[in-house]
């Protein structure tokens, strides 16, 4: 497993719980508005943590911290994922997955074997606006809606998110999205903003009036919708 980040205390990243969160590199998608370019670009340098050295840590935290939040990048890339998170669950603690939902069978597969207790899913766009918004002109749409329809049937906990960039989003496409997401405990929208770290510097965030008009339009279709990281 390429490790390339570990932040050791985290109260945001898994809700409800005290948290270390591990960073994996590398992602099929190239989002221009990526916060964490140097995990994704292979051409960009990022830290290597070696599996033993975060084990060694880990073993350390026992009773300090409830949990590991696994974020990349893109998780699910990587075959050895499912090994990685044994490690982690032998140890008794609890894992919160971060993903882009492109990987449905494998997410299903560390899902049904217990492997995870919370998924927390980036929707990037509406399906139609997909392709554009992650960078990738074929991207098949297919692996997103199968990932939807996978945790709204309620086998794990999850929740779905999406970062509101103003050069692809419209308070439409959050009708689009409400009706792929129809039915979803808890959906989040944070504005982008800018990490220093991105693929393209171009992007911007939206304004808090702008927010509240996307989080209306998507409103109607989820139980539980609130705007994250806006002052």
């Amino acid at each position: 497993m390429i490790i390339s980040g570990l932040q050791k205390v985290s109260l945001l990243d898994y809700p409800g719980n005290i948290c270390a969160t591990v960073f994996t590199k590398g992602c099929n998608f190239r989002c221009p508005f990526c916060h964490n370019a140097s995990l994704v670009l292979p051409e960009r340098n990022a830290d290597i943590i070696y599996e033993d050295e975060f084990f060694e840590f880990l073993n350390k935290r026992k009773g300090l911290i409830d949990g590991v939040c696994v974020t990349g990048g893109e998780p699910l890339l990587h075959e050895e994922i499912v090994g990685f998170l044994e490690k982690i669950k032998e140890l008794g603690f609890k894992v919160k997955l971060d993903t882009n939902g492109s990987f449905p069978e494998r997410l299903k597969r560390i899902v049904e074997k217990g492997l995870v207790d919370y998924v927390a899913v980036d929707i990037k766009n509406s399906l139609e606006k997909y392709p554009q918004t992650v960078g990738l002109n074929n991207f098949d749409v297919s692996a997103i809606a199968e990932t939807v329809s996978f945790l709204l049937s309620g086998k794990v906990e999850y929740e779905f998110r999406t970062t509101v960039v103003k050069e692809f989003h419209t308070p439409d496409d959050f009708v689009d999205i409400g009706k792929l997401i129809s039915g979803a405990d808890r959906y989040f929208l944070q504005s982008f903003k800018d990490s220093g770290d991105l693929i393209d510097e171009s992007m911007s965030g939206c304004s808090k009036d702008e927010m509240s008009k996307m989080l209306d339009a998507v409103k109607p279709y989820v139980k539980h919708c609130e705007i994250r990281g806006v002052d």
